[in-house]
């Protein structure tokens, strides 16, 4: 995989979303939009507010449910879907067969197919399959991430072992069998009439280079998977599917492909289990596109979401578009992350959907950002049900980096820096530099603020000896707080003071119970027990 970082958005770099991957990069991304744009930011835990009426699941632990607020009004957002979504919308998405009829009814473009319950015979299902004709797809009626699809089953033994499978091995008792859409697989990503974003979806693959092995070959791709932010979470897994699947082409992990060969482990193009995302909103025909729309438009309550559709090979444009499946609930990461082509703004054309006053609102993106774990700290915790974020700087943003040398790495210098910091309103971070140098860095909205930070650097005499102060200007995004960001060292100095400040607690807690229990058995306690219950009952009588 070639490197392709300058064409993702630069607001939303791999510094940024650092600690947002997996199936919280979605949240993190959409509510960061917002918080940009100076609305209202608050975390939730399950059921908080309007959530308990909402569908959701998962989310048990905290970083996907959050509320942006823009004066009086408040909306909420699981992941992606938003409010405007209604949960009938969300019932629909998630039950292919319903999505199907809802489809067809509106005269969108659909596999034939035909849904099966557990009472359903094996014979049944394979007499169906041979009546819409081979090949055709099986797979869980409530499968998601490729788990349980088989594709291209061509004949009714085949079949029948297909459903062993699924049925007996897996435990997906409820199936569909769907005629096989010979084409490659695509995600759009609709927000009302408009296609925000489309992604080719690629079955994992390796691009031999004559000298390597395939087991070598998938080890460097995801060793460059592992630099994607949606993609780190998404390796090409070698199992026994992979392995069965390259040896019914002859080839085995060893197997050494020819330079730009190119070799498919899996005919599954799902990112979760190594697909690439390859963006093609530029290059697809515009019917393609009216297709997704239109499959949005199908479902009453669903103004957002993401179309996944099949294009066959050998028919017509016109008549070669298959939905395959909705998502109310889409991550867009491949969407912001392809590993080809331009990142597509889906977070701002969701934020620009609910709170269009705020469409035209001249902010700089890329200057600051918000720690994900401190906002979330509270909730994890339990000591909050929510927890609002600290507002972004709406004016423009002033930065500067410091150098100090000489003694300068003792912590309770740092955190008095920190105070400097706070007290003149200012965001940034303090970090060792292998030299025994620090690295300061702060920015705001008000410039004479960030000058003056440079004389509280020569003010703390008694935990720093400063030699010298170099600034330069600073361009990266600022993270709003200040962190201290303490060598090894010192962290693990920390988490050994806090240990046994811990364990000094939990001793004086035992002793506590010791001496409880002793005056408990004492001679005193148990004589003037009659007298301590002759003043309970005088009090509820009272």
């Amino acid at each position: 995989m070639e490197d392709h970082k300058t064409e993702w958005l630069p607001h939303l770099t791999n510094e940024v979303v650092a600690d947002a991957h997996g199936n919280l990069l979605d949240a993190y991304a959409l509510s960061l939009e917002g918080w940009r744009r100076g609305l209202t930011l608050r975390w939730h835990v399950k059921d908080s507010e309007k959530f308990s009426e909402m569908l959701t699941w998962f989310v048990d632990k905290p970083g996907q449910l959050f509320s942006l607020s823009y004066k009086e009004r408040t909306h909420y957002f699981f992941r992606t879907r938003g409010d405007k979504v209604t949960n009938e919308a969300v019932i629909i998405g998630k039950d292919k067969e319903k999505t199907k009829q809802t489809l067809q009814n509106a005269g969108v473009r659909v596999p034939e197919g035909k849904q099966f319950s557990e009472e359903k015979t094996d014979e049944e299902i394979v007499h169906y399959a041979s009546s819409i004709g081979y090949p055709v797809v099986l797979k869980p009626t409530d499968g998601s991430f490729g788990r349980g699809v088989i594709s291209n089953i061509t004949s009714s033994g085949e079949l029948e072992h297909s459903l062993s499978y699924l049925r007996t091995e897996l435990n997906y008792k409820d199936v569909i069998i769907e005629q096989y859409i010979p084409g490659e697989e695509y995600r759009l990503y609709v927000v009302e009439n408009e296609v925000i974003g489309a992604i080719n979806r690629i079955p994992p693959n390796v691009i031999g280079d004559g000298v390597n092995s395939l087991k070598a070959l998938i080890e460097l791709k995801n060793e460059e998977r592992s630099l994607n932010p949606r993609l780190v979470s998404c390796p090409i897994t070698v199992n026994q599917e992979c392995i069965d699947f390259i040896g019914r082409k002859g080839y085995t992990l060893e197997t050494v492909p020819e330079k730009d060969e190119q070799v498919f482990l899996s005919a599954k193009s799902n990112i979760s289990i190594g697909g690439d995302p390859i963006d093609v909103l530029d290059v697809l025909p515009q019917v393609v596109k009216d297709t997704a729309i239109n499959a949005i438009k199908a479902v009453d309550g669903l103004s957002h979401g993401a179309v996944d559709l099949i294009i066959h090979n050998d028919r017509n444009i016109n008549e070669a578009v298959f939905v395959i499946e909705l998502n109310p609930t889409a991550q867009i990461g491949a969407i912001l992350y392809p590993m080809r082509g331009k990142s597509r703004d889906v977070p701002a054309a969701i934020i620009d959907y609910y709170f269009p006053e705020t469409k035209n609102m001249k902010v700089d993106r890329t200057k600051t950002f918000f720690d994900f774990h401190d906002v979330l700290d509270p909730l994890q915790s339990r000591d909050a049900s929510v927890t609002t974020v600290t507002p972004s700087p709406m004016d423009k943003i002033y930065s500067k980096k410091y150098t100090v040398s000489g003694e300068v790495q003792d912590l309770g210098y740092h955190r008095g820096l920190r105070k400097h910091a706070f007290e003149r309103y200012l965001h940034g971070f303090v970090m060792n530099l292998e030299n025994g140098d620090i690295e300061v860095v702060v920015a705001g909205t008000d410039p004479e603020m960030v000058d003056d930070f440079k004389n509280g650097l020569w003010e703390d005499e008694e935990r720093a000896t400063v030699i010298e102060v170099q600034e330069a200007t600073y361009d990266e995004p600022i993270k709003v707080g200040f962190e201290i960001k303490a060598d090894l060292k010192t962290q693990l100095e920390e988490l050994k003071l806090y240990k046994q400040e811990l364990e000094l607690l939990d001793y004086k807690i035992k002793k506590a119970e010791v001496q409880h229990r002793k005056y408990q058995e004492s001679l005193s306690w148990r004589a003037t027990k009659p007298v301590r219950l002759v003043g309970a009952i005088f009090k509820k009588i009272k």
